[in-house]
């Protein structure tokens, strides 16, 4: 049986087409021994935060324990928010945030989407977080990245040199580092 990553994607206008490179990018790397799902978020141009939680949650109860989320922009802000508000329904192997903008005092004014200033506390401290960051990002700025990282002193920050928003359509780094959390 495959193991199982979630991909949920960023927001915007046509953001699931523009994100299916990365989720493509993911599965090409991983390879036949990962399942990689990538649903549709519903209004992904406007994105509301109570619809995304509930398609996210819909999503992680389908998951078989032990599977890894892969989160992109404002899905990376989502699956926090969440995390922190609602838990896991099931155990996860590991979270990765890809250019994920922090919602609060600092970061972005994204009304329902902010990150709690207690997160650390409230995301299970077995759980493996990384967090990759581009320095070429136009859109996320750099700092968002320190931001989450004080909050999740556990995480595992990459600073990716050259990157974009949309990692150069390259996610090896992460397909990377989901391969040593599933080998140990």
């Amino acid at each position: 049986m495959p193991k199982q990553v979630l991909f949920i994607q960023g927001g915007g206008e046509g953001a699931h087409a523009i994100d299916s490179d990365l989720a493509a990018s993911l599965a090409r790397l991983l390879g036949g021994e990962y399942e990689v799902r990538y649903p549709f978020m519903p209004n992904e141009a406007a994105p509301e935060y109570i619809d995304w939680k509930a398609a996210i949650l819909e999503e992680l109860r389908a998951l078989a324990d032990e599977a890894f989320v892969v989160a992109h922009s404002v899905g990376g802000a989502a699956i926090v928010r969440l995390l922190a508000e609602a838990g896991l329904p099931k155990p996860l192997a590991g979270l990765f945030l890809v250019a994920a903008p922090y919602i609060g005092v600092g970061g972005w004014a994204i009304g329902g989407f902010e990150t709690p200033a207690d997160l650390g506390a409230r995301i299970p401290q077995t759980l493996s977080i990384y967090l990759y960051q581009g320095t070429n990002d136009q859109i996320v700025p750099f700092g968002h990245l320190d931001l989450y990282a004080t909050l999740l002193p556990r995480a595992h920050p990459r600073r990716l040199r050259d990157r974009d928003h949309q990692f150069n359509g390259d996610l090896s780094e992460v397909a990377q580092d989901i391969r040593a959390i599933a080998v140990s």
